[in-house]
């Protein structure tokens, strides 16, 4: 166990004071401008009308200030905040962090996937709110609910599961329909592996799928592209695939193999014989070899 890590007969140091407090929205000093920009922005809209609707869902979070207890420095919800004060309200609701960790904190926060905004959506349904109202909560047209809700229709298990805590465009789900079970999850896997989870990439996947694997068991047109285009892709992507899979086998004893390798050099660059005699009669060499212990080291 490491050192600051709870243990047995060691207390969890809190991170909040155990009460959220009602706070003047005066005493809150920010701790950047929102600019006239962001105040225009979609993202800004959205949070005001779910304000406006159902309230505020997540409190602010507020430190202390070291010199006057009764002021309070905000670390996340500037925008919340800011609302608040245009709205004329005189107070808002905030945990207060016990530490001020303004400079960590946002890095503990992460937007919410995409399929775990459609479980969000379905659950609020099931507990009986209208999607009209939804949509004024999110400020968005009642046909992006709609679509959200039923994002996984056509969505096989496993492909969902495997995109459960990404960000992932909307009509990307529309373009995997397109695909049988085992395509899409092919092809999943191939977004991840590049980190591409553009709508464009997507088609591209789609086009270069082949017959059999497409649910309606013909190519699907492709606006821009030639029969002949789509062959040159499908066989361009059948390549890729047989060459990744043939990485992906070689990969763990690659991986092994490096690892002796620079654990044998590691040991050499230890000798101080050794390294006098490669830097006098092979300098080159030993600048790779301590390139390769400094890869090592860093990994």
């Amino acid at each position: 166990m490491t050192a600051g890590q709870p243990g047995p007969g060691r207390p969890v140091k809190l991170a909040f004071e155990e009460a959220s407090l009602r706070i003047p929205v005066d005493h809150i000093m920010p701790l950047r401008v929102v600019s006239a920009t962001v105040k225009k922005s979609v993202k800004y809209g959205q949070i005001a009308a779910s304000i406006n609707e159902v309230g505020i869902i997540e409190p602010p979070v507020v430190a202390r200030d070291a010199t006057d207890p009764s002021r309070y420095h905000l670390l996340d919800g500037h925008l919340r905040v800011e609302i608040v004060r245009e709205r004329g309200d005189p107070e808002i609701v905030c945990l207060v962090a016990i530490d001020d960790e303004a400079f960590t904190y946002n890095k503990r926060i992460s937007r919410i996937a995409t399929i775990q905004e459609h479980r969000m959506i379905l659950n609020a349904v099931k507990k009986g709110v209208s999607e009209e109202r939804l949509a004024r909560a999110l400020n968005v047209d009642i046909a992006n609910i709609r679509m959200k809700r039923n994002l996984l229709v056509g969505i096989c298990p496993e492909a969902a599961d495997l995109l459960k805590d990404r960000h992932v465009p909307l009509r990307v789900f529309g373009e995997l329909r397109f695909l049988k079970p085992v395509r899409q999850v092919e092809v999943v896997q191939n977004m991840i592996t590049m980190n591409r989870f553009s709508i464009s990439y997507a088609k591209s996947l789609v086009a270069s799928s082949s017959d059999d694997e497409l649910v309606a068991g013909k190519p699907r047109p492709v606006p821009g592209l030639t029969a002949d285009q789509v062959a040159t892709m499908r066989h361009e992507s059948e390549n890729v695939d047989r060459q990744f899979r043939l990485v992906e086998q070689s990969y763990s004893a690659d991986q092994f193999d490096l690892m002796l390798a620079a654990g044998y050099v590691n040991r050499l660059l230890n000798s101080a014989r050794v390294v006098r005699y490669l830097a006098q009669h092979h300098a080159d060499i030993l600048g790779e070899f301590q390139k390769l212990s400094d890869l090592q080291k860093a990994a």
